[in-house]
């Protein structure tokens, strides 16, 4: 059953980046968006993707996410697609550090995002907390 989870959920982002890429095409993105919640559905199971969603820390990230997929099926692809980054960014940002140890180990990509001018500008540092800097 995670076997066919990651390949709907692949599935699904190969669709929405297909979709993106086919200037904003609805019919592509509401397919991928489908894809992509069934397979994460899948993947961790029924109730774990609803607390996951469901959290209290995580509640704007999903009501923006969820919006953004709301508005793709209603044919705003273009608004629907920024609100349902600026949800995924916020859903899953912390699973960013991770990912990149994970691709740091690899032979050939690991290699170049740890040359020096890389490895000083990375994607976690963008999505720290600001609220200590002094303006």
């Amino acid at each position: 059953q995670t076997e066919i989870g990651v390949a709907l959920t692949s599935f699904g982002t190969f669709f929405m980046f297909l979709g993106v890429l086919l200037f904003f095409d609805a019919g592509l993105l509401a397919l991928g968006n489908i894809l992509f919640i069934s397979g994460l559905t899948l993947i961790i199971g029924p109730t774990k993707t609803f607390y996951f969603f469901a959290r209290k820390n995580k509640l704007r990230g999903s009501i923006c996410f969820l919006g953004g997929v709301l508005l793709v099926f209603l044919k705003w692809p273009f608004v629907g697609m920024i609100v349902e980054t600026f949800g995924f960014l916020n859903l899953f940002g912390d699973f960013f550090p991770v990912v990149l140890t994970f691709l740091r180990q690899l032979p050939v990509i690991g290699n170049i995002l740890s040359m020096p001018y890389i490895k000083g500008v990375s994607i976690c540092s963008l999505f720290r907390d600001t609220d200590s800097f002094a303006y």
